[in-house]
């Protein structure tokens, strides 16, 4: 069994602080350096966020603008940048699909799907066309958005993925549902067993008593990069409050903890529903915020509901496109 044995209890006492959560949407106005962006003449851009999951969009239908790792990650700084979790294009569609949504973590890393930004993009699009439903495409899959009750966006992300070589994972498990990864000192771990679960990108889910006394912040860099995840992966404490609702912390590939990841709470979803510990229709508590999540049985694809906020609009400063963070 694959295991971390320094990784013990709660305490974050290490050498380098934790991470810290993602910090809610700031508006332009209570920050000076945004102020300074939002004057200048450059290339439109809107912040847009679901659950708190944060995201700048740049719509490249019309004039696209060339976008390095660098530019990404210096419009993705909290302190010299607009700041997001992760970074969104809005392009024209490769396959029939009405959009192609490009994301990227705020290190500039590709990300193959995104389920808050899918609401997003999908409240967007679904305005601007006047359709019923649009479909988003991703380097994951099409997902097709729709309008929820009171105002919600509700996206159909497709089947999940669930054998091995599909997460994928390094070495063969013929049961995903529990593989064989604990974290703390042997004969008493902190955390084993994890469900893995592709929902577009690859999900490790740990199913715990006590969601809060875990240090996601101090163990999941080092789960995200576990030999047995090829492909990294994002990382989930998941805590069964009823057979309908779970408690959800999540860190994510490339990014880091986060207030809201929708593919995460699909991934979890799918995993309660496959170990019997929930039904196939639950609520996910995120720190930011309550997903309603169904995984149905009909068609075998899952369902997200929850709100998409437009939070502000502006332009980018000629500084950032270059890559320049300060």
């Amino acid at each position: 069994m694959a295991a971390f044995r320094d990784c013990v209890g709660g305490d974050s006492s290490g050498d380098a602080p934790p991470p810290t959560i993602a910090k809610p949407v700031v508006f332009w106005g209570e920050k000076g350096h945004i102020a300074t962006i939002m004057a200048a003449n450059g290339v439109h851009f809107r912040k847009m966020n679901g659950l708190g999951n944060d995201f700048v969009v740049l719509d490249q239908r019309r004039h696209a603008v060339p976008l390095s790792e660098a530019t990404v990650r210096a419009i993705a700084n909290r302190e010299t940048g607009i700041g997001c979790d992760q970074f969104i294009t809005i392009e024209n569609p490769r396959h029939g699909g009405d959009v192609f949504m490009g994301i990227r973590n705020q290190d500039g890393s590709l990300v193959e799907a995104c389920g808050n930004a899918a609401r997003c993009i999908g409240q967007l699009i679904l305005e601007e066309t006047g359709k019923d439903a649009v479909i988003i495409e991703t380097l994951g899959g099409d997902t097709v958005a729709t309008h929820g009750p009171d105002g919600t966006i509700t996206v159909d992300m497709g089947e999940p993925r669930l054998k091995w070589d599909e997460i994928p994972l390094s070495e063969e498990f013929r049961d995903t549902r529990a593989i064989e990864l604990e974290v703390g000192p042997f004969g008493a771990p902190l955390m084993h067993s994890p469900a893995v679960v592709n929902v577009g990108n690859p999900h490790a889910i740990f199913f715990v008593k006590d969601a809060d006394t875990i240090d996601l912040g101090r163990i999941g860099p080092m789960l995200e990069h576990h030999p047995l995840f090829p492909e990294r992966a994002n990382i989930s404490v998941a805590q069964v409050l009823s057979p309908d609702h779970i408690k959800l912390k999540v860190w994510e590939r490339g990014a880091g903890l986060t207030l809201a990841c929708g593919t995460a709470a699909c991934a979890t979803a799918v995993a309660g529903a496959r170990k019997r510990i929930t039904g196939r229709e639950v609520t996910i508590s995120l720190p930011g915020g309550d997903l309603k999540l169904e995984w149905r049985e009909s068609d075998n694809h899952i369902y997200m509901t929850g709100p998409a906020t437009l939070d502000f609009e502006g332009e980018l400063e000629p500084r950032l496109l270059s890559g320049v963070p300060a």
